[in-house]
């Protein structure tokens, strides 16, 4: 369902989350077919530094299981550019 303040097409492409079923694990192995435009001369998985990341919050707050997942998870948007969109 959209929400009824978003008007942007991506909202209507997406929200509904139909364009594929995925576990997070296998978004995080999808970001490994990326090169990121950001990031184009590292040499390891995209899907590496989402685990780094995750670790780093670990190791600075380990009181906050949350904010280790949100580590882990804050780049799985950009497997959007496996479906047509723009980096």
């Amino acid at each position: 369902r959209r929400c009824r303040h978003c008007r942007c097409p991506q909202s209507a492409q997406y929200g509904s989350c139909s364009q594929r079923r995925m576990s997070a694990m296998e978004a995080l192995e999808l970001l490994d077919q990326l090169v990121d435009e950001s990031d184009p001369d590292v040499d390891f998985p995209n899907s590496f530094h989402a685990f780094q990341t995750a670790e780093g919050i670990r190791r600075a707050h380990p009181d906050k299981d949350w904010f280790h997942l949100v580590g882990l998870l804050h780049d799985l948007g950009k497997v959007l550019v496996l479906f047509g969109e723009p980096q």
